[in-house]
């Protein structure tokens, strides 16, 4: 992970259609798509989990070349730390990418920030914080057994949301001159 610059450092709720905003401070530092690397936190086994896996499977179809977790070989709690000792996380600009569960007026939404997300801290999980950047996907409510609605998110929730995450990110950062 870079160092990062003096920006003050923030977290923010936006919709889908905002997250390029977001993108676009991080491009405005200087790093272009081949400068980044996406960590895309969490698993294919359970439906609320998956977006980072499905984020990560969408990012790599569409040709971006750092991107860590996918449905494929999921970035996991069983896995995490040591998969990235051995990425070289200081090369690039590191956006990390997770679901998470909120409150019922958050829905569907991101928080974004330019710090690490930490992964797992809400299920008690100790794993090291990631990322330069994140963006962390509210999928569901929490109204406390976390495991259970995660496990009963709408898929079709997860799969919109990996979208708007893909879409804002090639808006942003286009590969090979592609936009979409």
């Amino acid at each position: 992970m870079k160092e990062s610059s003096a920006q003050p450092l923030f977290r923010r709720r936006l919709r889908g259609e905002e997250l390029h905003h977001f993108l676009e401070s991080i491009a405005a530092q200087g790093t272009g798509a081949d400068g980044l690397l996406f960590l895309c936190i969490g698993t294919d086994r359970s439906t609320g989990d998956a977006l980072g896996p499905i984020v990560g499977t969408l990012l790599e179809e569409a040709g971006y070349r750092h991107v860590v977790g996918t449905l494929a070989s999921p970035l996991d709690a069983s896995n995490m730390v040591e998969r990235i000792k051995q990425v070289p996380l200081q090369d690039y600009t590191v956006i990390a990418i997770d679901a998470c569960l909120g409150q019922q007026a958050s829905l569907e939404s991101y928080q974004v920030s330019n710090q690490p997300i930490e992964p797992g801290k809400s299920l008690g999980k100790l794993l090291p914080p990631l990322g330069d950047y994140s963006i962390a996907a509210i999928v569901n409510v929490d109204t406390g057994q976390k495991y259970a609605i995660l496990q009963s998110t709408s898929l079709y929730r997860v799969m919109r949301m990996s979208r708007e995450i893909v879409s804002a990110v090639q808006k942003v950062f286009p590969v090979g001159g592609q936009d979409v």
